[in-house]
């Protein structure tokens, strides 16, 4: 524990530098380098993966209830089975149940069978998309479909490799708390054939976890499930009591957002936690500990000290809910294994629906590269669905200021530009909706909630925030299917099974929740010219330097025109959007002029057609 200790207080770069050159580094350039996000991460075009609903690559591996115990809602129909990758989200359907009963009972229980292999399958598809980073949520080992609720933190998930029965006979074979008696199971060696295969097409890979808290079948809950408050880890999570009647097992615990099937761990040295604000605090050091074991097992697997077949990166889960002082001492833990380890922190809420947090105590160069940036996704969502939150492009440029402004421009280009994710609504059904952002999106919550195929004005509407995430500051981001063409509510219908080119899916039901639904039946599929449009975004993007650069220049911000400039010294290329739905004359003092890069051909900008937006390469 002492040698991690003197660590957390180290710059722990000397090892890259002195095996890069035999002069030392000056101390200013070393502290450049911990602060800064790594290099590659500033021209990244992101790729979030939801494993388990991405791609079934190998049946053999497919779940079973035996291996889901601890999962909410824990009751497995006795006819349980694999759903069908290809059937319709809302089959069976009854209207004699509750809508709850339906979603407990039928899609939480569902397994899709989406693993590892499925994904290194897709990964050509991945490349020729244009894509150079994943981000992968939570393959840690765990009995529910989205994985934040760990049963093991240092394994991947058995039904994500190829040998599920012989993983769960290595894991017996542990000591959890000591790494020499960790195995690599078959699952483990499937995720590094992932990252060199990744690797291999120079995509970066970062991994999610969640610090805050485990699940009721991970190993040390369990131990204290039997053992109670004799239990050698009964220190680690947050309990009240070991006798209360009233609570599950007799434990009064916190579990994170009031969750018991997510008890969270034990937090130290807490000074005024309110939740949706940083505050001061750690982690109890033993929790501490297993947390960086396992943050080193995967950031080098083979602990040679040559991190090239290691992670890039981690994706920290509800980040708020742990202390600033375990965030500080955490990415010097991981810049000391790997100097180009790339963090990103997910600082959502300050208060829902209507405030977000403030995500500069977190980018100060000590804590996390960048957030997941909600807080630019909200407003520019406003702006171009035209919500019920519209304010025009004098506050759509308000609030990106108030966002970008403080952060150093090194900062600017590492944040994730947001277009979806697994915790919200996927972006087609967002914008055919024009509902306060996140907020009674589910069909259960608002039963005149559009549900199916967004109609064309929804699909002009998202090309033209695309178009803007494409050319805007940040790093783009992309929520596996949106590329695809896909909709859905917020979750669980945001995580519908992936809609690939060779499957022939059934019809969707539209809406069964409402009680005039005549249970009208949608197409559904890969949409090729809706992934072609993403393709040459990402495309321009890559072969515009200027785009990645942290420079903007304001040009024109009124009512329905956004126009602004992005430039790096050699290029500039201009943005422009007449967001109504009326001709717009641009302003006589602003001569726009040279390549279209959507169309290809030269323009001089005079005017801007309805709901037209352009990319100008200027002469």
């Amino acid at each position: 524990m002492k040698k991690i200790a003197i660590l957390s207080l180290m710059i722990p770069l000397f090892n890259l530098f002195n095996a890069c050159s035999t002069q030392k580094p000056s101390v200013e350039n070393e502290i450049l380098a911990f602060t800064q996000p790594p290099e590659w991460s500033k021209n990244a075009v992101w790729y979030q993966i939801f494993a388990e609903r991405f791609r079934n690559g190998d049946n053999l591996n497919d779940p079973k209830p035996a291996w889901m115990q601890g999962a909410w809602p824990h009751n497995y129909p006795a006819n349980w089975k694999i759903t069908q990758w290809t059937s319709d989200w809302y089959k069976d359907y009854d209207k004699a149940k509750s809508d709850k009963d339906y979603y407990d009972n039928n899609i939480q229980t569902r397994r899709y069978g989406g693993d590892l292999q499925g994904i290194i399958d897709k990964l050509d598809y991945i490349q020729n998309l244009g894509i150079t980073a994943l981000y992968i949520n939570p393959l840690n080992d765990s009995p529910s479909s989205h994985k934040y609720d760990a049963r093991n933190f240092h394994h991947i998930d058995i039904t994500f490799g190829n040998d599920p029965e012989g993983d769960l006979k290595l894991m017996q074979n542990e000591n959890p708390t000591h790494p020499k008696t960790w195995h690599f199971t078959s699952a483990d060696k499937m995720f590094l054939k992932l990252i060199k295969e990744a690797h291999k097409r120079n995509i970066k890979v970062v991994l999610d976890y969640s610090w805050n808290h485990t699940g009721i079948a991970f190993w040390a809950w369990k131990d204290i499930l039997k053992n109670k408050e004799k239990s050698k880890y009964a220190d680690w999570y947050e309990i009240q009591s070991f006798n209360t009647p009233d609570s599950p097992n007799g434990i009064k615990y916190s579990g994170w957002a009031g969750v018991s099937e997510l008890p969270e761990l034990k937090k130290v040295d807490v000074e005024n936690r309110t939740s949706g604000h940083p505050y001061k605090g750690n982690i109890y050091e033993p929790v501490k500990q297993h947390i960086f074991d396992v943050t080193r097992r995967w950031l080098d697997p083979n602990g040679d000290g040559n991190f090239s077949d290691g992670v890039d990166g981690y994706r920290l889960d509800v980040a708020d809910q742990i202390g600033l002082d375990f965030w500080r001492d955490y990415r010097k833990f991981c810049r000391s294994v790997n100097p180009e380890c790339y963090l990103i922190g997910e600082i959502w809420w300050e208060q829902w629906p209507d405030r977000m947090m403030n995500p500069m105590p977190y980018l100060q160069g000590d804590m996390f590269d960048a957030v997941m940036l909600y807080q630019a996704y909200k407003p520019a969502r406003d702006f171009f669905a035209k919500s019920v939150e519209y304010g025009g492009a004098e506050k759509l440029k308000e609030r990106l200021n108030q966002v970008f402004d403080p952060m150093p421009d090194y900062t600017k280009q590492t944040q994730m530009m947001m277009s979806g994710s697994h915790d919200m609504e996927r972006i087609l059904t967002d914008f055919y909706n024009k509902d306060k952002f996140k907020f009674n999106f589910k069909p259960t919550d608002n039963l005149n909630i559009l549900t199916g195929k967004p109609d064309e004005e929804t699909y002009r509407r998202v090309q033209n925030y695309l178009i803007f995430q494409y050319t805007f500051l940040g790093s783009p981001q992309i929520w596996a299917g949106d590329e695809m063409g896909m909709w859905g509510t917020d979750d669980p219908d945001d995580r519908k099974p992936l809609w690939w080119d060779d499957m022939t899916f059934e019809p969707e039901t539209n809406n069964p929740f409402h009680p005039d639904s005549q249970k009208e039946k949608i197409a559904v599929g890969f949409n090729k010219s809706w992934n072609d449009f993403y393709k040459k975004l990402i495309k321009i993007r890559k072969d515009n330097p200027a785009l990645s650069s942290a420079h903007i220049e304001w040009l024109a911000a009124e009512g329905d025109l956004l126009v602004y400039r992005r430039s790096d010294g050699n290029s500039s290329i201009v943005f422009a959007i007449n967001n109504s739905d009326s001709e717009m004359q641009i302003p006589e003092n602003m001569k726009l002029e040279g390549e279209d890069l959507l169309t290809g051909n030269h323009v001089e900008l005079v005017d801007l057609k309805p709901m037209e937006a352009v990319i100008i390469k200027e002469k």
